[in-house]
């Protein structure tokens, strides 16, 4: 079943959540590595969102700049 397309604050909340469990040592040694792994891709899948954000609104800048001139 395919995932539906997730947003940044889900996302956000999911790697929350990883983190509240690994801090409060709730994962047994098998599952570790394995919230590690999906917390790094929730790390890059955010950092990507972020990046791209950042690029719209320096064009969105940009050209509310040009348009002023």
């Amino acid at each position: 079943m395919a995932k539906k397309k997730e947003t940044y604050s889900q996302a956000l909340e999911r790697l929350e959540k990883i983190i509240a469990q690994i801090d409060n040592n709730e994962l047994e040694i098998d599952m570790l590595a394995e919230k590690i792994k999906e917390a790094n891709e929730i790390i890059a899948f955010c950092s990507d969102k972020l990046t791209k954000a950042d690029k719209e609104i320096e064009k969105l800048l940009s050209n509310k700049h040009e348009t002023e001139e």
